[in-house]
């Protein structure tokens, strides 16, 4: 089914095809959209989920992190002071291995005050163990969320996962989407597994206890390698999504027109569409001009991109 949508609006569409079955949020300029639909969706009956509103975002993520826990499917959505108001609670998202999905907006921060797009929100916390996606536009943004599930649940990795796009140029800006339905998605990302994190009281465990920092440095490695086990789970969700529904971003970089470019354009985020655009206007007067854009900022894509601009 195609629809005109803005990105925040293919975000909820996402999140309902996901068959999310519990999204907890607190509204801020850009994102109010995101849960607003959400709501929508869920008061109609046309998601089966439960929709917890909290008086903030701190309190949003935690209620995430307690329905992660009991074995739900998680969503929520932020931006800017939002996003940096619930990092305590990002941190123990990661470390207790839940695969929430969240979606971020990304602005500025404050002061002065700017609700426009500004990357240094969510790059300000790229090392907190959470998997970082950052999308072009609104169809990237629906098909990247129903991946970022597929990536997160895998149980080499279990890190939760932001999807990232700007703000206003992406998030209120409407264009076409083809958007799938729960049952064509279900097809790719099946229900959650009961997973060792999650609370059985018939398999009692120990969580959030105190460690020393020889078990704790542990800890943080066994994060890291699941961290590098996600490039690999999120190149293969990458191509099985592109097999089953036509739409694939590279993995973890996308390329274009770089097989003989002397030069190359490094972007992420929505300027990566008037970056192509100029690549375009170069090529046809001759010059040898490529496009490569960072889709995934965690794990960060060295070693593809060393190897994509040696030439360069």
């Amino acid at each position: 089914m195609r629809l005109v949508l803005t990105g925040n609006y293919a975000a909820a569409y996402a999140a309902k095809a996901a068959k999310v079955e519990v999204v907890s949020a607190y509204p801020i300029t850009p994102q109010t959209q995101v849960v607003e639909k959400l709501s929508e969706f869920i008061e109609r009956g046309e998601m089966n989920a439960r929709y917890i509103r909290v008086e903030s975002e701190h309190s949003a993520m935690a209620a995430c992190i307690g329905a992660a826990m009991a074995g739900a499917r998680v969503f929520t959505a932020t931006s800017a002071h939002g996003l940096i108001y619930m990092s305590e609670m990002l941190w123990w998202a990661a470390g207790a291995r839940l695969p929430i999905v969240m979606g971020v907006i990304t602005r500025a921060m404050a002061p002065p005050w700017s609700i426009w797009s500004d990357h240094c929100d969510l790059l300000s916390l790229r090392d907190i163990g959470w998997i970082i996606y950052f999308c072009e536009n609104a169809q990237e943004v629906f098909d990247t969320i129903i991946q970022a599930y597929k990536v997160a649940e895998n149980e080499e990795v279990l890190l939760p996962a932001m999807v990232g796009w700007d703000a206003f140029q992406t998030s209120h800006t409407a264009e076409p989407v083809d958007v799938l339905s729960p049952d064509e998605v279900s097809k790719y990302l099946p229900p959650r597994r009961p997973l060792p994190y999650v609370i059985d009281f018939e398999r009692p465990f120990t969580h959030g206890s105190l460690c020393y920092p020889d078990r704790y440095m542990e800890f943080r490695y066994l994060m890291d390698l699941s961290m590098s086990k996600a490039k690999k789970a999120i190149v293969e969700a990458d191509e099985e999504y592109g097999d089953l529904f036509g739409r694939k971003y590279g993995g973890v970089l996308e390329k274009y027109l770089c097989e003989d470019a002397e030069i190359a354009v490094v972007t992420m985020g929505v300027l990566s569409g008037d970056a192509r655009y100029a690549v375009d206007i170069l090529r046809k007067e001759g010059y040898k001009v490529g496009l490569v854009r960072l889709r995934v900022v965690r794990p960060f894509p060295s070693s593809e991109l060393k190897k994509e601009l040696k030439s360069k």
